[in-house]
């Protein structure tokens, strides 16, 4: 608690790690992360247990006539019963090596949720079958090939969805954006986060899939690591690959700083920011901590304006709109990098914002996304007047959710066109 109110330098950038009400959120964040983790795990323990009973006595005791062999139903269960508890009971950094909680998380997934979509669907027979007398069992019929489909893309968005590669192409048209800009093309990408667990195949093919599209400026909206700065050693020689005429600009995201570590000190957190901004200058990355760079065509110039962390407690809020754009008032066209949205913008006058952060929660149907529920812009391009926002869904995958469906992993190309004003 002493070292709470401390403030550290990084690249004479100040991190204010704790504001006025620091201790009362760090007390609210451990009694929410106790809470929901009992919650969650009671919630897990439910799903598991009642649709295996619910089956067992409307189902397989019918079908074996009560041999013993039946109780061999509930194997699958009483094992992932015991790997939530080893989970429970493990600490996070042994869970963070082994990838146990991703593995956990997929195979839940696909011996669970076909058993509970069956379940409720069957229940939905009883009026049926006791009101109605009919013999046969619709939604029965229905549950098992619900059941059958979400298992079956589960499977896929875990083996093939999580590495299927989509460049998106995008156009934004501004009247604020200079002729020698008209056709800029920039390649947009954002979250690696420790994906693909030492898979440099992988991670070569998007690199090589990025530098394919050619185009004038590389951006990286940030989480390039999941916690340590020495998740990126495996892949540092592949991501200094990425070459534009322009450059390879980047920010943080936050997982960057370190937030769901338990650092022995606040030293050792804030020298793997450090490592993290370092190892990204190695790569010839350019970092923009509430900074800019004046991009020069002729005598045209844009300017890319790029953002820290802007986060609601407990995550990291370094976010210095104001001072990112110092110096830009000459540039009639401002483009922002920005890990989360940041409303602020609409009271400035930044043309476009690139951000992510929602990863439309690996999963999408259509347009049609949980994270919807949480975010209203989730994915794609939104204008608000002349003001636009894209929301890139990551390229990679959460270690504790290996897998994507839909929501396939994004590397935008985004088009700026010069909108010409029409003259009455």
């Amino acid at each position: 608690i002493t070292l709470l109110n401390q403030e550290t330098n990084y690249n004479n950038t100040t991190y204010t790690k704790i504001e006025n009400n620091a201790l009362e959120t760090i007390y609210l964040s451990i009694y929410l992360s106790i809470y929901l983790s009992i919650y969650l795990s009671i919630y897990l323990f439910l799903l598991l247990i009642i649709p295996d009973i619910h089956i067992y006595k409307s189902y397989i005791t019918k079908s074996t006539g009560g041999n013993p062999f039946g109780w061999l139903w509930f194997i699958p269960s009483v094992i992932l019963l015991f790997a939530l508890v080893w989970i429970l009971l493990s600490s996070r950094e042994a869970l963070a090596a082994q990838h146990l909680i991703g593995t956990f998380t997929i195979t839940y997934m696909v011996i669970v949720l076909p058993k509970t979509i069956f379940m409720i669907c069957s229940l939905l027979d009883l009026p049926l079958k006791y009101l109605f007398k009919w013999q046969i069992q619709p939604f029965s019929w229905l549950g098992i090939i619900l059941g059958t489909g979400i298992m079956l893309m589960v499977l896929y968005g875990a083996i093939w969805g999580k590495t299927r590669f989509n460049v998106k192409q995008v156009t934004f048209a501004s009247p604020d954006l200079p002729a020698a800009f008209d056709g800029y093309r920039i390649a947009l990408a954002r979250h690696t986060q420790g994906s693909w667990n030492g898979d440099r195949a992988t991670l070569q093919k998007a690199v090589d899939l990025i530098n394919a599209q050619q185009t004038d400026l590389i951006v990286f909206t940030g989480d390039i690591v999941n916690t340590k700065a020495s998740e990126l050693e495996p892949f540092e020689n592949i991501l200094a690959q990425l070459k534009a005429p322009d450059g390879v600009f980047s920010i943080l995201g936050n997982h960057d700083y370190g937030p769901y570590h338990n650092w022995p000190t606040t030293e050792a957190q804030d020298q793997n920011i450090r490592d993290v901004q370092n190892k990204q200058a190695s790569m010839g990355w350019q970092l923009l901590n509430n900074d800019h760079v004046i991009l020069k065509r002729a005598t045209d110039s844009i300017a890319l304006i790029g953002v820290e962390n802007n986060g609601e407690p407990p995550f990291s809020q370094y976010s210095d709109l104001p001072k990112a754009m110092e110096g830009t008032e000459q540039c009639s066209f401002k483009l922002l990098l920005t890990y989360a949205l940041t409303p602020e913008v609409l009271d400035t006058d930044i043309d476009l914002m690139l951000a992510g952060h929602t990863h439309a929660m690996q999963f999408a149907v259509g347009r049609l996304s949980p994270s919807q529920f949480m975010y209203p812009e989730w994915s794609g391009l939104y204008m608000e007047g002349k003001q636009g926002l894209h929301v890139n869904v990551g390229l990679g995958y959460i270690g504790r959710m290996p897998l994507r469906f839909g929501a396939w992993p994004e590397i935008t190309v985004i088009t700026l066109k010069q909108l010409k004003m029409k003259i009455q």
